[in-house]
């Protein structure tokens, strides 16, 4: 029932690419333009040392399509591109962490903003990265406070004092002990992910690891 649904969907509404906007053929998740043309992150690119987290992975260059794409996924309710960023992110992860986390997280929007915006899209994402490697995303902190939107502010150190005592541990016994991966959608200085995993280190965690879809140049 469930296919034949999706079936008739596809008729009434056929599915685009996330990236470019183009019509997908059958069994597409990107179109083949978009699988060659996207800025990919390659070799050192890939990965980057933050504070407090050991290193982030990320596959994409935030410009271009991606970045249009994600305006989309974040501000104009395309909740469902998170299906096809999972698989991007997901390789990305096996390829540089595979074995080397216990859990899957996310960096968590405040209530304010997620009733605003309908949906949380960095545990979207988490929550299709989880899935792509066999296993489920896991809440492990909250944001206590609402906080001006990072992108609007300027340098890194404006940025980390934004979001300073945002974030708190929901479980200390969850993390204690624990690898953990850490997700987000977007990385621009990382102040975002560091305070996360500061807090995750604090409650015991044992080491940090992050991943995004893209990151700035």
């Amino acid at each position: 029932m469930v296919a034949v649904l999706r079936s008739v969907l596809d008729l009434l509404y056929p599915p685009r690419c996330a990236f470019c906007r183009e019509f997908l053929q059958k069994g597409q998740a990107i179109c083949p333009d978009c699988a060659d043309c996207l800025p990919f992150c390659e070799g050192l690119d890939v990965q980057q040392a933050g504070e407090f987290y050991s290193f982030c992975v990320s596959p994409l260059f935030y410009e271009d399509n991606v970045r249009e794409s994600h305006h989309r996924y974040k501000f104009q309710g395309a909740s469902p591109y998170a299906r096809t960023y999972g698989p991007l992110v997901a390789k990305c992860v096996d390829a540089h962490y595979s074995g080397r986390y216990d859990l899957i997280s996310w960096v968590p929007l405040s209530r304010k903003r997620l009733r605003k915006r309908g949906y949380d899209q960095a545990k979207l994402l988490a929550q299709a990265v989880a899935a792509e490697l066999g296993t489920r995303a896991v809440a492990t902190l909250q944001k206590g406070r609402d906080t001006s939107a990072q992108s609007g502010l300027g340098g890194k150190d404006e940025r980390r004092a934004n979001i300073s005592g945002a974030y708190q541990i929901l479980d200390d016994n969850l993390v204690s002990g624990k690898r953990i991966l850490l997700i987000d959608d977007i990385i621009t200085t990382g102040s975002s992910l560091s305070e996360c995993a500061r807090c995750l280190l604090m409650a015991d965690a044992e080491e940090v690891l992050c991943a995004t879809l893209a990151r700035a140049r």
